[in-house]
């Protein structure tokens, strides 16, 4: 939590304030119907963006729902709307208050909503990567960071003639990356950058790990100069706790069954699999599977039960991991805290407003419109 609040530090916050005891205890009922009473309220003035993996106690309120790459579109597009509560994670409500547009205030119902994979991506760590390669002799180095990254790692890319990328368009970002540089630097996910790159035909020893803890990232020069891919030493606590075991557990006891994947998850578990791709290819691809069919998935549990319950009922959709994989950093957006965030925008106060400052808002938008406009 100490890490979560410093972090926090670095983006300007109004109104700070824990969840007041008045609303906790409340009846699901009376969430319901107060939450629905706010959002006629603030009409078009409020759009409420869900991220997948909310609960979905939150996210059958939200007006739009998606993966980091959608929601950042749907931000950049809703130009209409005064206020915008993101329920999803400290990164994703920067994004969406860089994107937005002067008039609009963004708000983060729960602080404590944060990323861990994004925490292990430190401006400071990455200023000193940047300067020992420099010493090193290294140039012609493109940074790409994952948009699951703290405003100012996308500044600092965007800055450097660098880009945000999401696990929708990695492959693409990362061709334009190429186009423009021998390297690419690429952050805080190691994961990603490998399973992508090594789709893209980049053998595994062309690949580094920079590990910010060490002095040169723990790399000779000759190591580094040798590499197309530089992966920042981060991951994702979700998704590197599928594996390879859980897939042949799965594959017994379900002959036929279709195995598919996060691409934050090892390159072992995501060779096993059937496919791999973004949240929204995942749901994209099991929806369209014909009746019937049996499928094995690797991502977060909220979105592999709505996807069982709702989103694909006529297939049988399991986890692979029997206990579930919960994001509880995202878990921590409840709807007693939807509620008190709406309902202080209906009495005009802003609470939890998540505004990023300039000149760090500038460069990251750089960054993100570069996101954006790749196909």
């Amino acid at each position: 939590m100490l890490q979560i609040l410093n972090d926090y530090e670095k983006t300007r916050l109004s109104e700070r304030q824990p969840l007041p005891d008045s609303y906790l205890g409340l009846a699901d009922e009376d969430m319901d119907v107060r939450i629905a009473e706010a959002r006629r309220t603030l009409g078009r003035r409020l759009v409420i963006l869900g991220h997948h993996y909310q609960r979905d106690e939150v996210i059958k309120f939200a007006d739009y729902t998606g993966d980091s790459f959608k929601l950042s579109r749907q931000a950049a597009s809703r130009v209409d709307a005064d206020y915008i509560a993101f329920c999803g994670v400290h990164f994703m409500a920067e994004s969406a208050d860089i994107l937005s547009g002067p008039h609009q205030q963004v708000v983060l119902p729960d602080l404590a909503a944060g990323c861990s994979m994004a925490d292990m991506a430190d401006p400071d760590d990455l200023d000193i990567c940047w300067r020992e390669l420099e010493q090193m002799g290294v140039g012609s180095v493109v940074p790409v960071t994952y948009i699951n990254s703290a405003a100012a790692i996308k500044a600092f890319c965007g800055e450097r003639g660098g880009v945000v990328c999401t696990s929708s368009n990695a492959p693409a970002t990362l061709r334009w990356a190429w186009e423009r540089g021998e390297r690419i630097l690429f952050l805080p996910d190691q994961h990603l950058g490998r399973n992508t790159a090594y789709k893209l035909g980049v053998p595994l020893d062309r690949m580094v790990v920079w590990d910010p803890n060490e002095i040169c990232g723990g790399l000779t020069e000759d190591e580094v100069r040798a590499a197309r891919m530089i992966l920042w030493k981060g991951h994702c606590s979700v998704h590197t706790r599928f594996t390879v075991g859980q897939i042949d557990t799965l594959r017994r006891h379900h002959p036929g069954i279709r195995i598919i994947v996060h691409p934050e998850c090892t390159l072992d578990v995501v060779q096993a699999a059937d496919d791999c791709g973004s949240t929204e290819y995942i749901i994209k691809t099991v929806q369209q599977s014909p009746v019937g069919s049996v499928w094995g998935v690797g991502t977060e549990v909220h979105l592999v039960n709505r996807l069982a319950r709702t989103l694909a009922p006529d297939r049988t959709v399991l986890s692979l991991d029997q206990f579930g994989c919960l994001c509880s950093t995202m878990f921590r957006i409840s709807p007693n805290h939807l509620l008190w965030s709406l309902e202080n925008l209906v009495d005009g106060r802003v609470t939890n407003r998540i505004v990023v400052p300039d000149p760090q808002r500038h460069w990251a938008r750089l960054a993100l419109d570069r996101m954006l406009a790749i196909q």
